[in-house]
């Protein structure tokens, strides 16, 4: 029972609670005038982190890199660009939950900010592994060689170089620093109160990886340090060669962060038995006597078990004890939970019953019972040919390994850099192992694939191209492998046959992301004249659809990309209605006051039209009007 606290609150620790809850990476330690650890803030860090602007400091080593303040400024720099649909390469638009999405991940994760915060139950990303060379993810923050040289003090004030510049020079740990560091403050901010995050990665930046990791989640959040074990034997070029890589996980609050256990497998299972017919069901045998330890004998666990069969009295070995007293044995023995063999004749044992076994096993530290990395280049082989674009994909059964114990049957799983979209497969194929509904959102810079290669070849342009076909192609064999499953099931149970409609969902919604759907404005007011005003009538670009200024909408309003919607036809106006209700849109010019007073009576949560929609400040005025009698709780909005 706790004790009142008899004393006024400690209003400091209030608040460094409440940074630590917005910005964990910005709390560290101090001793206070006892000499003893307590909690405080980094008050550099935490301006870095408030400001728009690289602020002045050293930076150096320890565990700092140079470009790590611009790498907080780049996370928290707004930017002007949105997600176009692209049906016309999806599959199942109008009813798949599952989105792909093409761009650079940095600027997807803050396009998604809104609409997904705290929605996301796991994240699983496989990032580039530094190998001592530049890599396609160069950021604003990433510094050339001359900037890094001059500010990493590598020449001195007289122009003479302290040593010499290869490619195991601390710049391109630096740029990989800056650029996971970046992209892991905005992931954090998708996942959900019981959400956790999955990173692999190799010896060549775990120990940096995991200081970025302990910073931006915080080092009380750090759950475990998987290692998997991925080749059978080691390479031949190495004399210690590395048959293992690494699977960091990090939850998003450990209080309240929710892992599964490890399912149990039918052998398991199968140990148990119900020879008599027992109420609680099948059982196992156990042993009742426990080893003295140390010599701690207990006189009082020490006492004859009488069988009820033959009146033989069974006393415990010499060197142990029986487990229990001898009043919870006698209870055992009149509720039949003890066995004395098939025969009724031998030693007594404990029945171990499956319904009091933790339904699942606790996992290990050491990960040996999943695919090596070779079954990723299989699985990739099966589906699309010998494409040679990825360098031992993860397998399947990897990531299904990590969904079962870090997702629900109904999460969101984020993976924003997809690569071949193996995650993507492992969503689909276990959806259809367990019966879930577990949703994907896939992020993939549109790498161009090398013109030489076999994969642009068959006419794969980018790594998403081939990511986007794996998906189709996977999602179909999972379903034709799901229908003949339950057509077969059906049959054996001698029902009425028909053809299983199917729960699983193997569409996925492509988005791509670009430039801002509303128009660039490069001059001030004193510039325009009449030709310049009537080329300018419009603030939407004319390359974009109703479906492009409606996904922006979406996005600025923060709601999810993936939920359904409908377009009609009303008083020849094109209306759109997202998710039964939460928006409805309609981006027509001049819309007639009869089509605004029938999206009104539909009480939707949120109206958006055109600003070029209306004629003039009256007629805007007036739609206000007509929602404030007709539908006083929507909120309207113009773009």
């Amino acid at each position: 029972m706790d004790k009142m606290k008899q004393q006024t609150p400690d209003l400091t620790a209030q608040n460094v609670d409440r940074i630590a809850a917005l910005f964990p990476n910005c709390i560290t330690e101090s001793r206070d005038e006892n000499g003893k650890l307590k909690r405080a803030v980094n008050f550099d860090l935490l301006r870095q982190m408030l400001s728009g602007d690289v602020v002045e400091g050293d930076e150096a080593y320890e565990f700092t890199w140079v470009g790590k303040k611009a790498a907080i400024v780049e996370a928290n720099r707004p930017i002007r660009k949105t997600l176009r649909p692209c049906p016309e390469e999806s599959v199942n638009w109008d009813t798949t939950e599952n989105l792909y999405i093409e761009g650079d991940n940095l600027e997807v994760l803050k396009l998604l900010q809104e609409s997904y915060l705290g929605k996301v139950k796991m994240i699983y990303i496989d990032p580039p592994y530094n190998t001592g060379n530049d890599f396609i993810y160069r950021d604003n923050f990433a510094v050339s060689q001359q900037e890094w040289s001059v500010e990493s003090g590598e020449w001195n004030e007289d122009g003479e170089r302290l040593f010499r510049n290869t490619d195991s020079n601390g710049r391109f740990h630096s740029d990989w620093c800056s650029m996971i560091y970046s992209r892991l403050l905005l992931a954090r901010n998708l996942l959900t109160d019981d959400g956790v995050i999955f990173i692999s990665i190799d010896d060549n930046e775990v120990t940096n990886l995991r200081s970025i990791a302990d910073e931006v989640f915080g080092k009380q959040n750090f759950i475990v340090q998987i290692i998997w074990k991925k080749r059978s034997t080691p390479p031949n070029d190495q004399v210690i060669g590395a048959s293992h890589e690494y699977v960091l996980i990090y939850a998003r609050e450990m209080l309240t962060a929710r892992l599964n256990l490890r399912e149990r497998s039918t052998d398991q299972n199968e140990r148990y038995k119900n020879p008599d017919n027992h109420p609680k069901g099948p059982w196992a045998p156990g042993d009742l006597s426990a080893n003295v330890k140390g010599g701690r004998y207990v006189a009082s666990l020490n006492y004859p078990i009488v069988n009820p069969n033959t009146g033989e009295e069974h006393y415990p070995p010499h060197n142990g004890n029986w487990r229990f007293s001898r009043e919870k044995v006698n209870k055992l023995l009149q509720n039949n939970e003890i066995s004395f063999g098939e025969n009724g004749l031998g030693r007594p044992k404990l029945k171990r019953f499956l319904c009091d076994v933790k339904q699942g096993i606790t996992y290990t530290s050491l990960w040996d019972f999943v695919p090596l990395n070779t079954q990723g280049s299989k699985e990739m082989t099966e589906l699309l040919g010998n494409l040679a674009v990825f360098d031992n994909p993860k397998p399947t059964g990897l990531i299904k390994e990590v969904l079962k114990l870090g997702s629900n049957s109904d999460s969101i799983v984020l993976d924003f850099f997809s690569g071949s979209a193996t995650t993507a497969h492992a969503v689909m194929q276990l959806n259809a192992e367990d019966g879930g509904n577990r949703k994907f959102i896939m992020v993939q810079l549109p790498e161009a694939c090398d013109e030489k290669s076999e994969a642009y070849k068959a006419g794969y342009k980018t790594i998403c191209d081939i990511g986007k076909e794996r998906i189709r192609r996977a999602g179909q064999k999972i379903l034709t492998e799901w229908e003949k499953k339950n057509t077969q099931l059906t049959m054996e149970d001698n029902s009425a046959f028909c053809a299983p409609n199917s729960p699983l969902d193997i569409g996925f919604r492509v988005l791509k992301l670009d430039t801002t759907n509303m128009t660039d404005v490069y001059y001030s007011a004193d510039e325009y004249d009449q030709q310049m005003l009537s080329g300018m009538e419009s603030n939407i670009k004319p390359d974009r659809t109703d479906l492009d200024l409606l996904f922006g909408c979406l996005l600025d309003w923060g709601l999810p990309l993936s939920m359904p919607y409908t377009s009609e036809e009303i008083g020849g106006c094109t209306v759109h209605t997202y998710n039964e209700g939460d928006l409805i849109a309609c981006f027509n010019e001049d819309i007639p006051e009869s089509v605004i007073r029938e999206i009104a009576k539909r009480k939707p949560l949120r109206a958006v039209f055109r600003d070029s929609s209306f004629a003039d400040s009256p007629a805007k005025i007036n739609v206000g009007e007509i929602f404030k009698l007709l539908a006083p709780d929507t909120r309207v909005k113009v773009i």
